[in-house]
């Protein structure tokens, strides 16, 4: 399931850049629960991490596919960005709940996306994905259901590492 989801995140992740410019992301590694993925873009290369929940509540409904990722895009000067992107739309004007340990983070949302609230806290939450066991993101979906997905941070800083250099 890992494997096919990730394949679907690569797709996803080229779909949202200019299919005129992008090309097929190729995976650089897979570290445990999280995989390192590159692409071309008109703007440069991007590199990021991703990763599947392992968990998914309510069980009762479709969540979709679901990924967590953080970004590299040194051609937009973007250094590690992290994004959750749910497999539905999430509800306008909600915020999505990123807790790791006893911190959390807020994102705000845009269709299906959220991103962080304060893009000052992104190397905190980096830093706490760096440090932490298992990751829990909670949100609201459009119809108003509450979700909530855990994910594995298991090799989340192997992957970041190998994405550190992207050029």
């Amino acid at each position: 399931m890992l494997g096919k989801s990730i394949v679907a995140a690569s797709v996803f992740m080229m779909g949202t850049a200019s299919a005129a410019l992008a090309q097929t992301p190729s995976q650089i590694s897979q570290f445990n629960a999280w995989g390192a993925y590159s692409y071309q873009s008109g703007n440069g290369k991007v590199c990021y991490v991703l990763s599947v929940p392992t968990k998914k509540t309510p069980a009762n409904v479709d969540h979709g596919d679901n990924f967590f990722l953080v970004s590299q895009k040194p051609g937009q000067n973007v250094s590690f960005e992290p994004q959750f992107m749910a497999g539905y739309e999430l509800r306008a004007n909600s915020k999505v709940t990123v807790t790791i340990g006893n911190r959390s983070f807020t994102m705000f949302t845009n269709g299906k996306s959220g991103w962080m609230e304060n893009a000052a806290e992104e190397p905190q939450l980096v830093a706490a994905m760096r440090a932490g066991a298992d990751m829990t993101v909670k949100a609201v979906s459009k119809r108003g259901t509450n979700t909530s997905y855990s994910y594995s941070l298991k090799g989340v800083s192997a992957a970041l590492a190998a994405i550190q250099k992207c050029k």
